[in-house]
This record gives structure tokens, sequence and C-alpha cells, in this order.
């Protein structure tokens, strides 16, 4: 194909306020018939406990889907198949003909399916377990149970391609009984739990833990506490509708006795505080019996309406850890130990009383201190979530309160390796399962995508580990989490690729101290080879570094801007880029695009640090806004990465006249590798 040519003019700011045009510089801008190209992922996540995928598919002209027998989760398990078809292929998934090749979905309840299972070798009687297969006889999913039938599903989802589904043979089932994650309820939910509950499901958790403290309950609106941005009463109903639909648990999380400034918003309640002194209430006052006949106990009889839930977390954590706990003086006569199991008997009898269960964050009730004296008074059928949130698979804590007679599950956060770890330890020490927390903040639901993504993307590390904690670990979680929460498409988009070779300031190889970032050979960027390729979802044509100016010495000699005429419409842009170092705070503006029309008219782009791009160093990945492009290792064996910026143009129809990069000058100093163009008339 002969390459289109337009022209390329670089600007380099010799001061501030003043620059000096270059001349003209040709450069090659080549069709690309997929600029941006959604693929499937390969292998399937959670990954089973045993899998083969031969060579082969089963083509998806004239197939349909069969359910075989009546419990819920088949027909949910039909719906979420129906639903992939539908946003992968843009296609539907109808019932299946009474005869031929089909999709058929049941349990071994039936017969008939029981049979194929056993004569195929691949049933599984375990608890949530089932047994898949595709050839060209069709695709079965065959669960021990109804549930176990649901995750399979889960799992023929991901063999769908745009040519047919990838023949396999799998049988699978948990190694952990209890798959929990986090999820909040505040005035954005419904933009974010509706993507997240469904992603939930795909990755087979089985339960949701359900941040509700600033739910606006009847009481606390009676009570002149409602918090504004809280969810209403209704959306956590709907909320937990939702997440049953999809086979999940609701357990709720209402944070009792420590972290309850939930309580005193708005200056209410403050004569209920167990520090009169704070002025920023912590903690409540456990021999005060309006804390539970006007707040404590109306709440958490809401919150069973509502929830209709099994069990109710109480949190109970860091109970000391900032007012002062006991501080008023009938309460420092009891002591503090009796006021915490006191409250802790009081709240769990109340919720057995209408048959729900209890549970309690670990920290406060089994620390070293009490250990030896707490534990012995509170109830057995009390369950105990340890959380610890560093890497590793040693949590001796796991073993002390189980000996101690208590139902544990572990509780792992984002660090890499925390929750891998810790599901080996599960596994191993006969607790539960695990929870995966998430702490973004009472009213930070959006960060999810976008401030807080990493949280997110532990979601599909802690799946795979709770499921199956023997397995490697996951190396394209973030790109998995951003196509799970934001399904695309499987098709090829068309665009070109831009070559910037004219503008390269810096080679991505450094033999000589002048390249990169000026360090050498064992800390560049050789490894991400020149010329046409694909990074992620996106097509790029890689030359070098357009890098600009920023304060490190190696990079203050180098242009401020950066000027791209490109003369050509299209309907989206994609930025391959990175920073030589990191910015000193999240959000930090490190420069900015300015796109202008032909008609005169200019967008900005701005670029916020850890939001729109990250240094090829930080590996942190804060923000979905930007796409995983490519990682890869430097000489000395530091892992790096690149990301893809994605601008949707307002005005496709409007010539481009050119677009500018100007850097901020500072520790950020914004480079960019590549171009793309996206929809190229």
């Amino acid at each position: 194909m002969k390459p289109n040519r337009s022209f390329v003019a670089l600007l380099v700011a010799l001061s501030a306020g003043s620059s000096v045009p270059a001349g003209a510089v040709p450069v090659t801008v080549t069709p690309a018939p997929a600029a941006r190209l959604v693929t499937p992922f390969p292998g399937v996540v959670p990954q089973p406990r045993a899998a083969q995928f031969p060579a082969g598919t089963l083509p998806l002209a004239g197939l349909g889907v069969r359910v075989v027998g009546s419990a819920p989760e088949l027909a949910w398990a039909a719906r979420d198949l129906r639903a992939e078809w539908k946003v992968r292929l843009g296609a539907s998934l109808p019932d299946a003909a009474a005869t031929g090749v089909a999709i058929t979905v049941g349990t071994l309840a039936d017969p008939d399916l029981a049979a194929r299972a056993q004569k195929a070798g691949l049933l599984t009687r375990d608890p949530e377990g089932y047994a898949l297969w595709v050839d060209a006889g069709g695709a079965f999913v065959v669960g021990a149970d109804a549930r176990g039938a649901y995750l399979g599903a889960q799992s023929l989802r991901q063999l769908l391609t745009p040519d047919g589904l990838r023949f396999a043979r799998i049988t699978d089932a948990p190694a952990l009984k209890q798959r929990i994650a986090m999820i909040y309820l505040d005035s954005t939910s419904q933009g974010v739990n509706d993507r997240l509950i469904p992603l939930l499901a795909a990755l087979k958790f089985n339960a949701v833990l359900v941040m509700s403290d600033y739910v606006q309950w009847d009481t606390a609106r009676a009570g002149g506490f409602a918090h504004p941005g809280g969810a209403t009463k209704a959306e956590a109903r709907r909320v937990a509708d939702l997440a049953r639909s999809h086979g999940l648990e609701v357990i709720p999380l209402i944070e009792t006795l420590g972290h309850v400034g939930w309580m005193f918003y708005g200056g209410k309640n403050l004569d209920l505080r167990q520090d009169e002194g704070s002025q920023n209430p912590y903690a409540y006052d456990t021999l005060n019996p309006a804390t539970y006949d006007r707040v404590i106990l109306p709440i958490l009889k809401e919150a069973v309406e509502v929830f209709r839930p099994a069990r109710v977390h109480l949190g109970h954590d860091e109970v000391r850890s900032r007012d002062r706990f006991p501080a008023r003086e009938n309460g420092k006569a009891v002591g503090f130990e009796k006021l915490f199991v006191d409250d802790v008997l009081k709240l769990h009898g109340y919720l057995k009383s209408m048959n729900v269960s209890s549970m309690i964050w670990h920290d406060t009730a089994f620390a070293d201190a009490v250990v030896g004296s707490v534990p012995a008074r509170l109830p057995r059928d009390l369950q105990v979530a340890y959380w610890a949130y560093a890497p590793g698979t040693a949590f001796p804590a796991l073993k002390t309160v189980r000996d101690l007679g208590f139902p544990v599950l572990g509780a792992s956060w984002s660090d890499p390796g925390n929750a891998e770890g810790f599901a080996r330890a599960v596994a191993q020490g006969g607790a539960s399962g695990m929870i995966q927390t998430r702490w973004t903040g009472y009213f930070g639901n959006p960060s999810l995508w976008d401030g807080n993504a990493e949280q997110g993307v532990a979601f599909v590390r802690a799946a795979s580990a709770f499921w199956n904690p023997a397995a490697p670990p996951l190396t394209d979680a973030a790109a998995r989490y951003r196509d799970l929460y934001r399904p695309a498409e499987y098709r090829a988009r068309p665009g070109a690729t831009v070559n910037l070779g004219p503008l390269v300031t810096r080679a991505l190889a450094d033999d000589d101290g002048s390249g990169w970032i000026g360090k050498g050979s064992d800390i560049d960027l050789r490894n991400l080879k020149p010329g046409v390729q694909r990074l992620g979802e996106y097509t790029f044509d890689i030359s070098g570094a357009v890098m600009l100016r920023g304060s490190r010495a190696s990079v203050k000699g180098l242009p401020q801007q950066a000027v791209i005429d490109l003369d050509r419409r299209a309907s989206g842009l994609v930025f391959l880029q990175t920073t030589g170092w990191p910015a000193a705070t999240p959000r930090e503006s490190v420069g900015r695009y300015e796109i202008e029309y032909a008609d005169g008219t200019r967008q900005t782009l701005p670029l916020e640090y850890g939001r729109h791009l990250r240094a090829w160093t930080d590996l942190q990945p804060t923000s979905m806004i930007p796409a995983p492009a490519w990682t890869g290792k430097t000489g000395d064996g530091l892992d790096v990465n690149l990301t893809a910026l994605e601008w949707t143009n307002p005005r496709p129809d409007t010539v481009i006249r050119r677009v500018t990069l100007v850097s901020g000058g500072g520790n950020a100093n914004p480079a960019l590798l590549g171009l793309t163009l996206l929809g190229v008339p």
C-alpha cells in the first residue's frame, strides 16, 4: 500500500514566551486497516484447575443457547452469554433449534448431561464446579450444581472470538469457598456498580461486601445526619437485587464502635460521642442507651430489611486509633475490654434475633494485648475477617483466630503479591475464604476507573488467586480490568500511523549517555523495537521519542514543544506516551496537547500525571483513561511500561491542521513515542 504524505513542523522553544519554528519536514502517514483492534484475551481468568485448548473453533452460524433445568442461575447464564454476543459481536444469540449443534447449559441433575460429562471424562461434583467442553459437536457447560453452571458460562464467554467458540476441555472448581469483593454505595453508585457487579460475577466472586455507612437510612434522615453524598435506600435495594441476580451474596458493612463519623454528620448526635473533646468524632459512647435505641439498632434493622442478608459486617476495627477510648469517666471505670465485648454481644444478639449472623475485623479483638482475654468472651459463631495488606505467604493470625474457635477469612488489598500470597495461605490453613477489600473513600466510587483504578485491577488479580491459588500471577490484569469494566466490540477500526522520525529528540537506546534519559544502556527503552507494530489495542509506527524539556539536567536543553502538521480529518487521535520521570504529586499538570482545526479553532487536551500518562518506570495503573500498551524490561531488569491515550475528536468532519505537544517543564517531562489517527476518511 502506497503511504500518504503529510508535513510536520517542529517548534523549538528557546525561552519562556518565545519560539522559533523549524522548517517543514516531510513525514510518512500510512493507512492502517486495524489502527485499533480489540481482540479476545488468551486463556481463561480465573485460570481453571484443569484445561486443554485443542486447535479449532465451533462456527457461530446457526448457533443458539439451550438451557436444561429451571434454576435461576441457568437463566442468568443464558442472559450473560447473550450480553457477550451483543457487546463483542453486535449480534444476537438466539434460542437453540430443537436439533443440531448448540450451546447447552445445565447441571448433573439432568441424566443426559451427567452421562455426557462422564463420557467426556470431565465430570466434577465439587460445589460450584463445572465441566465445559467445546468441539465440533457443540458447546456444553455442565455444573455440579446450578451455581457451577453459571460460573462455567463465565468461562465460556471468554472462548468467544469473531470466528467462533474456541475448542476447549475444562474441569474446574474453586479452591476457596468464599470469594468476596468489596463495593461502595454512594450517590454515583449506579454508574459504577452497574459495571462492577457483572465484572465481579464474570471473575467468579460469589459475594460482595457492601460499604453502607452513608446510605440515607430513614433513621439518619429523621435525625438530620443523612449525608447528601450517600445512596438512597432505593438504590441500596436495587444494588442488592442486582448483585443477587449475578449470583453474589450481599453482605452489608456498617462500621460500628469506631469509624462512626457517619452518625455525627452535620454535628448531630454529639451527645453520643465517646470522646467529648473530639472535634471530629470517631467512636460512640457504649454506655449511653440512646446510642443503640436512637441510632445503631434502628439502622441495623433497616439494613436487614433492605439487603435481606445472611450476615452483616459490623466493622469494629481500629477502635482506639484516633479518639480516646474510653474517654468518659464511667467508661474508664468499666475498662476498654468490657466496653468492646459488651458492644459486640449487643449487636451480635440483635442481629441473631433476626436470623442474621455477624462479622468483625480482627485487629482490635485479637490484638496481642487482649488476645488472651477478649476472644474467650465472644460468641464462637462470630465470623472474623483478618486483614493484612502486605505481600507474602506468612499470615500467622489465621491460625490464631481459627484455633480460638472462630470462622476466619483473610482480607487482602491492592499491593501486587498480597492477594496471591494470602490466598495460598488461606487454602493451606483451612480458613473459610478471602475478601478483596477496597478503600477508595466513602464517596469515591468513580475513582475505581480514574484515581484509584489500581484497586479495580486488584479485583482481577484477587479473583484469579481466590479461585485457583496455585495458578501463576496474572501479567495482564490491568488490561483485563479495563476490558471487563468497559467491554468493546471485537472489530478492527481503520486509521493511519504517523512516523514521528523527523521530530525525534531522543533515541530509545542509550549507548553513549545521549539517548533516552541519559542514564546509559542498562536503563533505556531499547527493548521497544522500531517499526510498525501492535501495542495493546493500537497500531503505532515507532522510530524514537519526541521527548520535551524538563527540570532534570539531562533534558533541560530539549525543545519546549513539538508541532505536528496533520491537515487531515480523523475521528480520534491516539498518543503513545510517557514521562521521563515521575511527578511529585498525583494529577500534577505536566503539559498539554493543543489541537488546532483548519478554521482556526482549538481544543486543549490536558496532561495530568497519573491520570493521562505516567512515567515509564511507574507501574501503578491509578487511572484507566490511558490504555495499557507495552510492558518490558530494561537491561538491568527493571520493569517498565507505556500507555496509550485515546482522544475522541468532537469535530470529526473538520480538518485537524496541527497538533502541538507542550511540556510543563517539570520533573515529569512528556515524551511522545507514537501517534495514530482513527477513522481517517
